[in-house]
């Protein structure tokens, strides 16, 4: 294994950041390549957890001489979002000085050349030029995973739904229970700058028996522990040794995905009509009816007779949950997902800000 250190300036004077890089040599130029990266929201671990169980596996596979593509490796993709504390919580999620979602405003390229981005001592601001790092290492790549997590929920995957059905193999892999499948890339996230790129080739040269480009959810926030990482690693692994990158014979798949594959219109995105506390009557993975009840909002504590119930707006199965328990209104209290299309009119882009 080699380690790359990618140093920064930061965007005043006396602040440098730094970015590690892990890569494996494969021995077949034939072979397909695999990109991993994690944190981009400082504060989402599962995916970091997964990758330090994931590169032993690799180093032994190295030192057997069964890595076949080149593989690399960002544990810490956002060492700006990574250092985001503000009164003892761990944040991450959105930039401190713009507000902008660290994982939206990627750079969207028609093609592979990622000769005009910027480098990292271009004259823009700190989060372009990391943006434009990760750009330019991932699409070097045919296998690109981006590895997040919801706030509290099932493992389950982001695709563009081009390509959903040609994922089921991660999705098993992984033992996903969900497949989400947007259109868009108006948001411009990663995942959605890393396959951009292909939408624009032509539809005869598109192989995607080699390609692979998801974000993937590692359940939740607090689901970051040896057990976890360690299955998550070997799911990783089972589909780098499925997919050719790695060779390992007691390597096996699994039992195939079964679960839905969703596109964004069947998500339903419960929200809170008024701020308070929250009850979840429905656990992750339940299978609801319509009109079942999902939580209840309250909001004055101690007089029930104000408590807001939150119905089922269709039948489904229950994807996520808020992890903080007190909301303002407006916020997202839970996902969804339905059996048919939902009636919310959704903008396009991500589900989420």
């Amino acid at each position: 294994m080699k380690t790359d250190r990618i140093q920064f300036a930061g965007d005043v004077p006396g602040i440098q950041v730094e970015m590690r890089v892990l890569r494996f040599a494969g021995t077949n130029a034939t072979a397909p390549t695999a990109y991993l990266q994690s944190s981009l929201h400082g504060a989402e671990l599962p995916g970091q957890a997964a990758l330090h169980f994931l590169i032993p596996m690799l180093q032994k596979a190295a030192d057997e001489g069964r890595i076949k593509g080149d593989i690399t490796l960002v544990p810490q993709a956002n060492p700006v979002a990574s250092n985001q504390w503000q009164s003892h919580q761990h944040l991450g999620r959105f930039d401190f000085f713009s507000g902008v979602n660290f994982n939206r405003n990627f750079p969207l390229l028609e093609d592979f050349d990622t000769s005009a981005l910027p480098q990292p001592d271009a004259p823009v601001s700190l989060d372009k030029r990391i943006k434009a790092m990760l750009v330019r290492l991932a699409l070097k790549h045919e296998i690109v995973l981006d590895l997040h997590c919801d706030d509290e929920s099932e493992n389950y995957l982001y695709v563009h739904e081009d390509y959903a059905e040609d994922l089921r193999d991660l999705a098993t892999a992984l033992r996903s229970t969900a497949i989400l499948a947007g259109d868009s890339t108006v948001s411009a996230a990663f995942e959605e700058a890393c396959v951009n790129p292909l939408l624009h080739m032509k539809a005869t040269d598109r192989d995607m028996r080699r390609r692979a480009v998801t974000t993937v959810e590692f359940r939740g926030l607090n689901d970051v522990n040896p057990a976890t990482g360690l299955a998550d690693a070997e799911g990783l692994y089972r589909f780098l040794v499925h997919r050719g990158v790695v060779v390992d014979a007691s390597s096996q798949l699994g039992e195939p995905f079964n679960g839905p594959i969703a596109p964004f219109s069947r998500v339903e995105m419960i929200r809170a009509p008024q701020g308070g506390m929250v009850l979840y009557h429905v656990a992750l993975g339940d299978i609801v009816k319509k009109d079942d009840l999902l939580a209840v909002i309250v909001p004055v504590p101690g007089e029930p007779e104000y408590d807001i119930k939150l119905y089922a707006p269709q039948a489904g199965r229950v994807l996520t949950h808020r992890s903080l328990r007190y909301l303002r209104r407006g916020d997202d209290v839970m996902k969804l997902i339905g059996d048919e299309p939902s009636v919310q009119a959704k903008p396009a882009g991500s589900l989420e800000a």
